[in-house]
């Protein structure tokens, strides 16, 4: 089976080459590294051509203006071809028996159209991640798979980096990706996702997930009050108004985000006072 391999880049150029060449250094080959790079400013781009004159399966898209996450990735699902696609944020790295392992499960679990895999948190802020992380992980290695995780969502995101995921392309076609905070994309997307298929969990880290201040989810900025998953939710009920448990799951989620993000407020408020 061929992967997709789609890498959004912006600004990293410090970090693309060892990217890349995790990528490269798959012991499975039949893959295409389709690299969208969103208006960096940097020499990101000339690394990216480097790579690409030297394999035909590395392909360069560039936006000229900045397009976001969601918007590039929407760019790279048009020009990919293989049956399934991995994320593989610029800063991150893969294991060399990543794609392998992804496969086997593939061919063993054909039913699960997402297969996620845990991860091992490096960079200057790798102890506090895997502080603020240690639930999920816990949580993700209690589960069995494959799963139905539709219902998973509600509070947190139990992926935790994108560059751990691999989905089928067929499923990634059919969800929206208007996301109403490009930031939190990810969970917006597997919600829709997560109604049409079962998830599959490897435990194994194979993906070396960057901890640093300014990586795109760090970096500071206004955020709408707005809940990237509640919104995945209320789409899913516009297609089924008479879903009574989805309306009550709603409910309730929507009111634990709220406590959620006065929590965030007010301990954002003591570490500035």
């Amino acid at each position: 089976m061929k992967v997709s391999v789609i890498l959004t880049s912006y600004n990293y150029a410090q970090y693309l080459k060892d990217t890349i060449n995790s990528v490269l250094n798959q012991k499975y080959n039949d893959w295409e590294m389709i690299i969208i790079d969103d208006g960096s400013a940097d020499n990101s781009v000339e690394i990216i051509m480097e790579y690409a004159n030297s394999d035909s399966r590395i392909k360069l898209i560039r936006n000229y203006e900045n397009q976001g996450l969601a918007k590039s990735i929407q760019i790279g699902l048009l020009a990919a071809s293989g049956d399934w696609v991995a994320f593989l944020e610029s800063d991150d790295l893969w294991k060399e028996d990543y794609l392998q392992k992804k496969l086997e499960i593939a061919d063993k679990y054909p039913n699960s159209g997402l297969i996620y895999n845990g991860v091992e948190f490096f960079g200057e802020n790798a102890v506090q991640a895997m502080e603020r992380f240690a639930g999920i992980v816990k949580k993700n290695n209690s589960k069995k798979f494959p799963q139905n995780m539709f219902y998973s969502f509600g509070y947190e995101n139990p992926l935790l980096t994108m560059s751990s995921v691999m989905v089928k392309r067929d499923l990634l076609e059919s969800v929206d990706f208007n996301s109403p905070i490009d930031k939190l994309f990810d969970w917006y997307l597997y919600i829709q996702i997560a109604a049409k298929t079962d998830f599959y969990y490897l435990a194994a880290p194979l993906t070396l997930w960057r901890q640093h201040a300014q990586s795109y989810v760090s970096r500071k900025g206004h955020i709408k009050f707005k809940f990237a998953n509640i919104s995945a939710y209320g789409l899913i009920l516009k297609k089924n108004p008479w879903n009574i448990k989805l309306l009550i799951f709603i409910i309730i989620s929507t009111i634990l985000m709220c406590f959620k993000r006065v929590k965030f407020y007010l301990k954002t408020r003591i570490s500035i006072s």
